[in-house]
């Protein structure tokens, strides 16, 4: 069973993990330099849909693949500790687990070797334990090869994500999004998606899985960078209420 966070995203999800998890690997880097490969996709996105043209003239330059320092693994460990958390209580939460490990990056046998009285009095529910315990058995054994990841395909990186208990479709594809930095995910699952989907395209109602892999067909290979921009859009103002502010 997945974590209830992957099967009913909030608006902001998205968002919030992309403090977490976000960096650059060696398949962005043979793409080009960050800034150049980026350019490249907004050109790109720009001549493929004019309604994402628009969206992207309104948002600015992209800032989708920023470095980032830590783990893989603790940035798994803090998509498990966020769910069903505000950005602050995730945090602070965290922040007693590391100090209770006494490492600044903690590695699998560190997790394993915490009892579970310590853990619940770190903020941990029983579940969320056996989550962080499951992913640390996962590395530990070398069935999920964080060091091999950056070298996987996307399909064989959430396959090997999802074999953990807690972590479903949406957190796989928001790790390969924000950690390493795939520029062609669609996270059709994302409630903030959905939401931009509808809005930007003017849907009557919310659109289906296929719809909106149709509308997103002419954004590959850059459909992370894509799906950013629809995130931002939901903090612009509606297009109306942008034209009638500029009288």
């Amino acid at each position: 069973m997945r974590a209830r966070d992957d099967r009913r995203q909030r608006t902001n999800s998205a968002p919030r993990y992309l403090s977490l998890v976000t960096t650059t690997t060696p398949q962005t880097r043979a793409l080009g330099p960050r800034a150049f490969w980026q350019r490249t996709a907004v050109r790109h996105l720009k001549r493929a849909d004019p309604v994402l043209a628009g969206i992207i003239e309104r948002v600015g330059p992209s800032r989708f693949a920023r470095p980032t320092t830590g783990s893989h693994l603790d940035a798994l460990v803090r998509s498990i500790v966020s769910q069903q958390l505000s950005t602050s209580a995730a945090a602070t939460i965290h922040s007693r687990l590391i100090s209770l490990v006494g490492v600044p990056e903690p590695l699998p046998h560190h997790w394993l070797a915490l009892n579970d009285p310590d853990l619940r009095a770190a903020g941990l529910s029983r579940q969320k334990i056996a989550y962080i315990r499951d992913l640390a058995r996962h590395v530990r054994d070398g069935a999920l090869p964080m060091a091999k990841l950056h070298e996987m395909n996307d399909d064989a990186v959430i396959e090997a994500l999802t074999a953990v208990k807690g972590i479903g479709v949406w957190t796989a594809q928001m790790f390969l999004m924000f950690r390493l930095a795939r520029p062609d995910i669609l996270p059709v699952l994302d409630l903030g998606i959905r939401n931009a989907f509808r809005r930007a395209y003017r849907l009557r109602k919310e659109p289906t899985v296929k719809r909106m892999h149709a509308l997103a067909k002419p954004w590959a290979p850059y459909r992370s960078v894509a799906s950013w921009y629809l995130w931002q859009s939901l903090e612009l103002p509606p297009l109306e209420s942008a034209k009638s502010n500029g009288r």
